[in-house]
């Protein structure tokens, strides 16, 4: 579909990746941008519309829902990072991982599917992870997350074909945000990767590789366990 003149939802729009959603959206003409977060008043781009939106919180999404009933595309980009293990880890911890990653985008994508059905069909585009098909053992929970948002994704497209709505995954490596502050490796702009996403979008691109680590980890999923992680973790440098 095309972004010029549409209306498009955004949420974690504050920072990072959904700040650059909302500046590239501006670029190619979208008609409308709710731009979502849970605090309004850290939203910086003009020409919005902002929406109070926390996305573990369901009463927030319905309201978001009935206010920005013109939506014709959802971007899912809200997330977090614990840096949870699974087995030895804080469960707390682990749950809001799941509650945003998992639930937050799957709370959102039910209640925004009606709307997007009575719009036509529309897109939605999550932001998901190369973690997303391998795991590090201090990060599992964050792992767990964003691999159940690919099925998540997956079941999307396929639950809502009928309908007309596009679905795309995004997946990458590390991104030149807060979330990798401190980490000394390759990253990935997050303009390149929103440009990757909306590209997608408008071309019909179901599932998004934006970088050569995500391309790196996908191929290898068909290989048995030892021999994947062995060269995953080779390519991270850790035995």
């Amino acid at each position: 579909m095309e972004l010029k003149g549409a209306v498009v939802l955004v949420t974690g729009a504050n920072r990072g990746i959904g700040a650059e959603f909302v500046g590239l959206l501006k670029e190619r003409g979208a008609g409308k941008i709710y731009a979502a977060a849970r605090d309004v008043r850290s939203i910086q781009a003009d020409g919005v519309e902002p929406i109070e939106l926390d996305v573990t919180d369901r009463g927030q999404i319905e309201a978001a829902a009935r206010a920005a009933g013109d939506v014709q595309v959802l971007i899912n980009n809200a997330g977090i990072s614990t840096g949870t293990a699974l087995v030895g880890g804080d469960e707390a911890s682990i749950r809001r991982e799941m509650d945003t990653n998992f639930y937050g985008t799957l709370l959102m994508t039910r209640a925004f599917a009606p709307v997007l059905r009575a719009n036509g069909g529309g897109a939605i585009l999550n932001v998901v992870s190369a973690l997303s098909w391998f795991a590090v053992p201090s990060g599992g929970a964050y792992a767990a997350s964003k691999a159940a948002a690919w099925i998540l994704t997956d079941s999307t497209r396929l639950e809502l074909a009928a309908q007309g709505t596009h679905v795309v995954g995004v997946h990458m490596g590390l991104v030149d945000t807060d979330m990798s502050k401190g980490l000394d490796a390759p990253k990935i702009h997050p303009a390149d990767l929103a440009g990757a996403g909306l590209d997608a979008i408008e071309s019909g691109v179901q599932e998004v590789l934006a970088d050569d680590w995500a391309k790196f980890v996908k191929s290898g999923l068909a290989l048995d366990p030892r021999e994947r992680y062995e060269k995953i973790f080779a390519a991270l440098g850790g035995n």
